[in-house]
């Protein structure tokens, strides 16, 4: 046992009051709209899920890459507003973090936004110095964001671990999955609920602390 993979939002970070269609519909649609892009929101939902590849969107006739940059720029305006109103707040066990790193232990972020995003939220609450790698969306290869394990495998590599060395630990079913593809044992904070197919569950990361002291 020597490192954690965390996923960000939902896992570390919180968002008051979002709603993943209302953010699409109030702010990423319009932007799409000026662009003559009419995206219905269930279609956006099934790229984001993996159900239909990022690449999809080309079919409006706007580049994939193009179409994923223009709505990560807004997903960064969207959490700079919600960090000017409060309304973006990490969980009350962040604090974990700074004991599992005194433990001896790597760390990597990753998550299924943008490099900016995931940056803009930790540093927001000095979080990134925790974290020996940190990995957002790659546009060189968009569709290898969770549930995909691609990012995950980038990151035991950047930390010199073998997948049997580390736990993800994440909120998600998306979190679960990758971490399996990846060969890893996951751990879901069960902050909204319990997701099936974790080796093992934990309802906040001072849990998380007392697991990973068991294994240690």
């Amino acid at each position: 046992m020597r490192g954690l993979i965390f996923d960000v939002d939902e896992t570390l970070v919180y968002y008051e009051g979002y709603d993943h269609r209302e953010w699409y519909e109030k702010w990423v649609l319009p932007e799409l709209r000026k662009r003559g892009i009419d995206l219905d929101y269930e279609t956006y939902r099934k790229t984001v899920r993996g159900d239909l590849p990022r690449s999809y969107v080309k079919r409006f006739g706007i580049d994939h890459v193009e179409f994923w940059r223009l709505v990560d720029g807004v997903n960064l305006r969207y959490r700079k507003e919600m960090a000017r109103l409060g309304r973006i707040k990490p969980f009350p066990d962040v604090g974990a973090l700074e004991e599992l790193k005194r433990m001896g232990l790597k760390l990597a972020a990753v998550s299924n936004a943008s490099q900016d995003c995931v940056e803009f939220v930790l540093h927001l609450f000095n979080l990134g110095g925790y974290f020996d790698a940190v990995y957002g969306k790659d546009y060189s290869n968009l569709d290898g964001v969770k549930p995909n394990p691609y990012l995950i495998e980038k990151a035991l590599k950047t930390l010199s671990l073998k997948p049997w060395e580390a736990l993800m630990v994440g909120d998600s079913h998306h979190d679960v999955i990758a971490g399996k593809r990846a060969g890893m044992k996951v751990v879901n904070v069960t902050r909204f609920g319990r997701v099936e197919g974790a080796d093992y569950y934990v309802e906040n990361l001072w849990e998380l602390v007392e697991l990973v002291k068991g294994m240690l």
